[in-house]
């Protein structure tokens, strides 16, 4: 059995006795604690899309330079695949809908959700640099690129694997 199963094991285990789940009972909580967190995410991300396919029709667009026109196509395409994967737990409930792979669903939307997060980062840096470039220059964008990656790589991915890798499991 590999350490990644074992893992999910124990955390069954857990469940059960502290929380006397069933497996059941444990993926429909899973299911709607990742689609209520879903829904937090799903709205900004869909107004930020919005909002950068409007930018090429507005008159300012044209003065940016070829360098910021590819961080704007990058952030873009960050944004729109963003969206579709942190709706996509959302299609997938649907159409599996009392199909018995409750499993399958959760598993994937558990993937879907962490890929759209990665692309939602990546997409808000694109839009810091975006703005700090055409506002104060292209330095500006720059640090705010790393600034702003730093921030999310430290508050989305290194702060939370530490706490699994070292927090306790009291709760």
């Amino acid at each position: 059995m590999s350490e990644r199963d074992e893992s999910a094991e124990s955390e069954q285990e857990w469940d059960r006795r502290v929380r006397g789940e069933t497996r059941q009972e444990q993926l429909d909580r899973n299911l709607t604690g990742l689609l209520q967190e879903l829904r937090v995410v799903q709205t900004g991300i869909q107004l930020l899309t919005g909002f950068l396919l409007t930018l090429p029709f507005q008159a300012r667009f044209e003065s940016l330079s070829d360098p910021m026109r590819a961080v704007y196509l990058v952030v873009v395409v960050a944004s729109i695949a963003a969206t579709v994967f942190l709706t996509a737990p959302v299609a997938a409930h649907r159409l599996l809908f009392r199909r018995h792979q409750l499993t399958s669903v959760v598993q994937t939307a558990h993937h879907f959700a962490l890929t759209g997060l990665l692309l939602l980062g990546i997409a808000l840096t694109g839009v810091a640099v975006l703005i700090f470039d055409t506002v104060v220059g292209p330095v500006a964008g720059a640090i705010a690129g790393v600034g702003f990656a730093v921030l999310f790589t430290s508050l989305w991915v290194v702060h939370p694997w530490w706490r699994r890798r070292h927090g306790d499991r009291s709760e």
